[in-house]
């Protein structure tokens, strides 16, 4: 029976081994998964950090057009401050040129006033009776000389300048109307002369204001428009400083929340592939102790495949030990039992007769079976070695106060057998 529980547990462990061997060998997809899923991440990084990079790059090139208009919104702030500093000259020099055109308009009136008065007095001094008349001469003199003196004193009072010569006649005739044309026309010369060089100068000062005002009305409008034009220019210049800080701040913002999704990516991924590394780890080691039971097994199968071969070699040895032994095998079988009475119950005894041996000689009882009814012996073909079923039956004990059987009869059965065959067969009876 353990020869055959081990064979069967051979048999079993080689099938578990031909199973184990035409399976396909186990092909772990972590591997390939952790490391796509790793290639994945690391493409993604690299992106953002390409996307980090151009947008540290617009960030820059931003940066520098802020500057940029920085430096040019404060040169135009200088160059407003210096047109308006000119703009203050300007207006200072317009406000002195008006200042002077006032009071040019204000002699040229004065002097209008006093052609004005001067024209009345001469109409006066000419509009007196019998001036120009032909009785003009027979006015007393006393009257007109006081009036002329006095007229000669505010005419040399108010043009001291003007060397006037009079040729004076001492006589007694006294020509005034010779005087009188020629103080008349000395004054009206000196009269045409100022009028002439005030309105000279006046036109050439009105000349010069005029086209001062119109060099300075168009400087102005010219400056009023560049001012204009610079007001224009910072508003958009402030509009777009305000875009790109308003850009700023949302690349800014993009970069940040870039950087975040990053560091919960790269976490995510950091905790993925621990979970990975873990799964993988107790994958080796569930490898690890599936190989030690396979190697125990092995050493089993091993263990076992040794001993069987080892019985097997016993086996193998003995069969043909037995096989050299047993080439011309007898059977004697020798029944015994009382007679008498109550008859005799018979009992068998199994011998293995050598060949040429008697029939006593080597015999052995291989009892079996049990009390009452006896017990019997069986013997299956094992080896090669012939059975033969024997029965052995102890006689009963006789009733209390009966005699013991008076006689014995012996029967010896000879069986002989060569390879399994029955060659002959005889059978003796003794009684005792």
């Amino acid at each position: 029976p353990q020869v055959r529980f081990l064979e069967q547990q051979n048999k079993l462990l080689e099938t578990k081994w031909g199973l184990l061997r035409a399976q396909p060998p186990p092909r772990s997809t972590l591997g390939g998964l952790l490391e796509g899923y790793v290639g994945t991440l690391r493409r993604q990084l690299e992106g953002l950090g390409q996307e980090r990079q151009r947008l540290r790059t617009e960030l820059g090139h931003v940066r520098g057009l802020v500057e940029e208009f920085k430096a040019k919104y404060e040169e135009e702030i200088n160059h407003r401050t210096e047109k308006e500093n000119e703009f203050v000259l300007l207006k200072k020099d317009v406000d002195e040129a008006y200042m002077s055109k006032v009071e040019l308009e204000s002699r040229l009136e004065s002097l209008t006033d006093e052609i004005n008065f001067l024209r009345q007095l001469y109409e006066e001094v000419w509009g007196c009776p019998g001036f120009g008349v032909p009785g003009f001469w027979g006015c007393p003199p006393t009257k007109l000389i006081p009036l002329c003196a006095q007229e000669l004193q505010e005419l040399r009072a108010q043009v001291s300048d003007t060397a006037v010569v009079v040729s004076m006649d001492n006589s007694r005739q006294l020509d005034m109307a010779g005087v009188l044309a020629d103080v008349r026309a000395q004054y009206e010369d000196i009269a045409g002369r100022s009028r002439a060089e005030a309105e000279g100068l006046y036109q050439i000062k009105y000349e010069e204001l005029k086209t001062a005002a119109g060099k300075q009305g168009d400087d102005l409008r010219q400056t009023r428009s560049q001012i204009q034009e610079l007001n224009r220019r910072i508003q958009r210049i402030q509009a777009e400083i305000e875009a790109l800080k308003n850009q700023r701040s949302g690349l800014e913002a993009a970069v940040a929340e870039a950087e975040e999704r990053g560091e919960l990516a790269l976490r995510d991924a950091r905790a993925k592939l621990g979970g990975l590394e873990g799964a993988l780890t107790q994958a080796k080691q569930d490898l690890a102790r599936q190989l030690r039971e396979y190697q125990e097994l092995m050493n089993v199968k091993l263990a076992l495949d040794i001993e069987i071969a080892t019985y097997r070699k016993l086996l193998e040895g003995e069969e043909s030990r037995l096989e050299a032994a047993v080439q011309n095998l007898s059977i004697h079988t020798k029944t015994s039992g009382y007679l008498g009475e109550f008859g005799g119950v018979p009992r068998t005894l199994c011998c293995w007769v050598p060949p040429h041996a008697t029939p006593p000689h080597g015999c052995s009882l291989f009892p079996t079976g049990g009390f009452g009814g006896g017990f019997g012996v069986g013997f299956g073909e094992v080896f090669g070695a012939a059975m033969v079923s024997l029965g052995y039956s102890v006689p009963p004990t006789p009733p209390e106060g009966t005699a013991p059987p008076k006689s014995r009869a012996i029967v010896i059965k000879k069986i002989e057998t060569r390879d399994g065959k029955l060659v002959s067969e005889s059978s003796d009876v003794l009684e005792s």
